[in-house]
C-alpha cells in the first residue's frame, strides 16, 4: 500500500499504521479515508497530500 505525505507539514500517512486517534483503522487505504479526514499534525485537507515516491 502506498504512503502519502502532507505537502504541508511533511506527516506521512502509513497505511499500515492507519491513525487510529482520528477514527482511520490499521490497514485503510489511502483513498478509504473519508473524505472529511485532515491531517492530524497541520490539519490540511486529504487534497494536500501526494504520494510518496
Amino acid at each position: 500500500m502506498d504512503k502519502y505525505v502532507c505537502t504541508l507539514c511533511g506527516y506521512v500517512y502509513d497505511p499500515a499504521s492507519g491513525d487510529p486517534d482520528n477514527g482511520v483503522a490499521p490497514g485503510t487505504k489511502f483513498e478509504d479515508i473519508p473524505d472529511d479526514w485532515t491531517c492530524p499534525v497541520c490539519g490540511a485537507g486529504k487534497e494536500d497530500f501526494t504520494k510518496e515516491d
